[in-house]
């Protein structure tokens, strides 16, 4: 694994402050909340949201709507299927993750993913897309960075990415790691960097110091540190689509 199985961090987290300001609609009969940018302008560039193991959550919409006021169509589907974790379930113990994890592995999520990649590959206004994965999923944007599929990948504080579909990418590939994480660790994120390079496809890897997994989604936004890793770890989404998207 470049990245271990989703552990006890991936199940908890903060809800963050805002309204979300987009739509639900259904693609292809999944259920999805887009948001659009600002303006008149054409849209011709569009960021799907590849959520944790949380999906459609608070937290999730108002990352789509921060990549819809910088210019991107965004779109966050939901990829489990209405099994949405609640921000508590690690907890309460009030799921069966093993059993959830199962219901929910490349054999269900990669065709629903393939639905929200063929609708925007058939809508003529849209010429690149590009996939942002937070925890779980990071493995599909690393999994669909492929020809006719995605065109640049970002991913924070991935888990569950084999070394395989690393090895695999044939797009540039940004990845936002924290500090503190047992998923993403310091060993598998340096023969992560070295997968990487073997690619010869652009890459980048950020480590944020003194945060842990899940910063860039559910941290704690009260403590400055997370805040501001939170936001430069967008940014460098940002930059990285507005390079290569």
């Amino acid at each position: 694994m470049a990245s271990n199985p989703p552990g006890p961090c991936c199940f908890t987290g903060f809800k963050h402050e805002g309204t979300p300001s987009g739509s639900q609609e259904l693609i292809d009969g999944v259920k999805t909340y887009i948001a659009r940018p600002q303006g008149d302008a054409i849209e011709k560039k569009a960021v799907i949201v590849i959520s944790d193991v949380f999906g459609v959550s608070h937290n999730s919409m108002l990352l789509a709507d921060d990549f819809a006021a910088n210019g991107y169509l965004a779109l966050l589907p939901d990829l489990l299927e209405g099994e949405n974790l609640p921000l508590d379930v690690f907890e309460t113990g009030s799921v069966d993750i093993p059993s959830w994890a199962a219901r929910h592995s490349p054999t269900q999520v990669d065709p629903i993913l393939d639905k929200i990649v063929n609708y925007l590959r058939s809508n003529q206004s849209i010429e690149r897309i590009a996939g942002a994965g937070y925890c779980f999923g990071g493995k599909y944007t690393a999994r669909f960075l492929k020809e006719g599929k995605l065109d640049v990948g970002y991913a924070a504080h991935p888990s569950y990415i084999t070394f395989e579909e690393l090895e695999s990418i044939e797009k540039p590939f940004s990845i936002a790691a924290a500090e503190i994480d047992h998923i993403f660790t310091r060993d598998l994120r340096h023969k992560s960097e070295d997968t990487l390079i073997g690619t010869q496809k652009p890459y980048q890897i950020n480590l944020f110091s003194g945060v842990a997994h899940g910063f860039a989604v559910r941290g704690d936004l009260t403590k400055s540190l997370n805040r501001f890793s939170k936001e430069q770890a967008f940014l460098q989404a940002i930059g990285w689509f507005n390079e290569y998207l």
